[in-house]
């Protein structure tokens, strides 16, 4: 009779993931550095394509490692949340650098992502998926989705603000330099708050029909703060649409809408897991 291995297969499983792991945030540094190198060496051109190629295969690997760990589904505890949530703001950053050429965000949020990637594989504490029906999936989804474009939408408000004061100033620093004109940047930043917003609003729809017992599921909070989140950046669109709001005004909630969407997202998660070690969705 053979003898039965006792091999785990698991480890390998583990060191295969771990190494594509490494390898995808050695990718994202590559590519913000590939990025920022035209903005330290001046009359040097920017190897955009290239940059965008190189963070395209790491983010490709970012989420081979998310799907892979668990062979196929998605864990959503804090850490494995903020790792998927940085493979998704870096895959709609590939996707608005296609349609408008914004260097400045990869510079920032591709090391982002390699952070959060290291961080969930290297050093937080192993957990397991929670187990979710087709309808909490659909509604993390489209949460996610919208999460990540006004995270992205935030940062261009700080760019934003950043070109503003160099313009004021009549100091055109790298930074503002990199950006695309004034106007369409903030013509961007605020086509990013309608799409997230229209995916806010069908996040709370969502949650409305499939999500309940909030209080048994520690979601009350989070439902609480999004939809102030979600009041915060209609009243900004009405006033954009309304009285053309902009500059300062438009930071300021942008920011302020961000900040207690973050609140919402992970804010009431870390406290729950990491704090009162509770399960949370």
């Amino acid at each position: 009779m053979p003898r039965v291995c006792d091999t785990d297969p698991m480890p390998m499983h583990s060191t295969t993931m771990k190494l594509l792991a490494l390898v995808s945030i050695v990718l994202y540094i590559v590519a913000a550095a590939a990025l920022a190198r035209p903005l330290l060496e001046a009359g040097r051109a920017t190897p955009r394509r290239s940059a965008l190629i190189i963070g395209a295969i790491a983010v490709l690997l970012h989420f081979a490692v998310l799907f892979g760990i668990h062979r196929g589904v998605v864990d959503l505890h804090f850490f494995s949340a903020l790792s998927l949530v940085a493979a998704v703001i870096a895959a709609l950053t590939l996707i608005v650098n296609l349609a408008r050429p914004v260097a400045a965000l990869g510079i920032i949020l591709f090391p982002l992502a390699a952070l959060f990637l290291a961080i969930d594989e290297f050093f937080a504490p192993p957990t397991a998926p929670f187990p979710l029906d087709w309808q909490i999936k659909l509604h993390v989804t489209i949460a996610l989705l919208a999460f990540s474009l006004l995270a992205i939408a935030a940062v261009l408000a700080v760019l934003l603000a950043t070109q503003e004061r160099a313009l004021r100033s009549r100091r055109l620093n790298t930074w503002a330099g990199a950006l695309p004109p004034l106007t369409q940047t903030e013509s961007l930043m605020f086509r990013l708050i309608g799409a997230g917003f229209a995916l806010l609003t069908l996040t709370l729809l969502s949650g409305i029909l499939f999500v309940h017992n909030l209080r048994d599921q520690h979601q009350a909070h989070t439902a609480i703060l999004s939809l102030v989140a979600w009041i915060i950046f209609g009243v900004l669109l009405a006033g954009r649409w309304r009285w053309g709001w902009r500059g300062n005004r438009a930071v300021r909630l942008t920011l302020t809408g961000m900040a207690i969407l973050l609140l919402a997202f992970f804010g009431s998660k870390f406290v729950l897991e990491l704090i009162m070690h509770r399960p949370g969705m």
